[in-house]
């Protein structure tokens, strides 16, 4: 794991006891610091080994820091208090920031974006990898990264974070930062959309001058997110050279396209050549949930996307193959004035069959949808699934890309793309 003599001797408070939270405790302790740890949730506590403290009924103002969940709210009653004692609240990102000076010489590439930002950085942690590069892939995705065993010299730490990791990041600074794109999200989280940019161009401010910054014109030019950045050796990602698409098998369509030239640029800025850059996109095998071929059934391909939570991360998706047989509903998410809004998949129905909806949505998507397409809805993931076959022809497509959370009838998004993949093996 990593440790750091940096932490000997301080108390914190740690808030939620799930990965990143008991990661925290045995990096911390291990470093010589004292832990208080809780959890509001009966069930994490149990199934915690370490101590507990009852962090709302102590005095939190001994604490060197208040370490959360990024999913505790600002507004959370702990939250409030520790910043009323004047504890700064952080995350396991920022300690990880705090650690770095005891580590072996490293970089850092930090990724965020509304979409596209788990592709990204498993992309540019398989190209470092097939490189031959040490690298080690944490953040928003896989392992915590405290979890982690530190990397010898000249290693490179591949992070994904999320608006909720950097509002409460302060000294993280990245040798090559990415921001992909914005669109509203986690709106009653941050309170508006400028918070939300602002969130999430903190991964700029952080970063020493001169260091490289890539991003998505969109996000510059409507969010003017590099305003407050110290002169950063800029990159947009719309101008990156990419070479044949075709060739990448698991990177097929619009969005992954910028993906990749994301990824390229960051791998050109941490020294592979175009050689180990081409090879890298080959080879990639992608993430499961996000455009995951299936199988090939009966000539028709069966696609899961299910990592689609939202209108604007299915729209490239539809793009991305011919004769489409879409798949989409579950628990829509809403506009800031509490509607359905289905105009980011509007420009890619062209080759859109028709659409198959479930969930709580599929009322709401039916009459946005059917002035452009046939629509049917399913109700169920196993009705649309038996309803597509029937109707699917050699060399159509048939890609689960729901624009919705899963929590109508699903735990998560992936369980609902397992049960996906479960349907598709059970087709003749």
């Amino acid at each position: 794991m990593i440790t750091s003599p940096a932490f000997a001797g301080k108390t914190y408070g740690v808030y939620g006891l799930a990965r990143s939270g008991t990661a925290t405790v045995a990096a911390l302790t291990a470093s010589g610091a004292t832990c208080l740890n809780w959890d509001d949730g009966e069930a994490a506590r149990t199934a915690f080994a370490g101590p507990l403290t009852n962090l709302h009924d102590i005095d939190l103002s001994g604490l060197e820091a208040l370490i959360v969940s990024p999913g505790v709210p600002h507004s959370a009653p702990l939250f409030v208090k520790a910043q009323a004692a004047g504890v700064p609240v952080i995350c396991d990102i920022e300690l990880f920031a705090q650690a770095r000076p005891a580590l072996p010489a490293h970089r850092v590439v930090g990724i965020t974006g509304t979409n596209g930002k788990s592709t990204t950085t498993a992309l540019i942690h398989h190209m470092l990898a097939a490189a031959g590069a040490p690298t080690r892939m944490g953040g928003n995705i896989g392992l915590p990264i405290l979890s982690q065993e530190p990397l010898p010299a000249g290693g490179i730490y591949v992070l994904e974070l999320s608006s909720y990791q950097l509002d409460i990041t302060f000294s993280l600074d990245c040798d090559v930062t990415i921001l992909l794109n914005i669109t509203p999200d986690h709106l009653e989280r941050h309170g508006s959309l400028a918070a939300y940019a602002a969130a999430k161009a903190r991964l700029f401010t952080m970063q020493s001058p001169f260091r490289t910054a890539i991003v998505g014109w969109d996000a510059e030019a409507e969010h003017d997110v590099l305003d407050e950045a110290e002169e950063p050796s800029i990159q947009f990602i719309e101008d990156v050279d990419a070479g044949n698409q075709a060739d990448w098998p698991a990177l097929q369509g619009p969005h992954n396209l910028q993906n990749a030239r994301a990824a390229i640029a960051a791998c050109v800025a941490l020294g592979l050549t175009q050689a180990e850059i081409a090879a890298g996109l080959r080879s990639y095998p992608g993430l499961p949930h996000r455009m995951q071929r299936i199988a090939v059934k009966s000539g028709v391909l069966w696609v899961n996307d299910s990592k689609a939570t939202n209108a604007d991360s299915s729209a490239p998706a539809l793009g991305a193959f011919p004769r489409t047989h879409w798949i989409a509903g579950g628990r829509p998410k809403l506009d800031a004035a509490g509607a359905v809004d289905l105009a980011p998949v509007l420009p890619f129905l062209g080759d859109v069959v028709a659409a198959y909806l479930i969930g709580e949505a599929a009322p709401l998507f039916a009459p946005l949808l059917a002035p452009h397409l046939p629509v049917c809805l399913s109700g169920t993931l196993e009705r649309a699934v038996a309803q597509a076959a029937a109707a699917a022809r050699p060399g159509d497509t048939v890609l689960l890309s729901p624009a919705c959370a899963s929590f109508d009838q699903f735990r998560d998004f992936e369980a609902r793309g397992d049960a996906f993949a479960a349907l598709v093996e059970a087709l003749a």
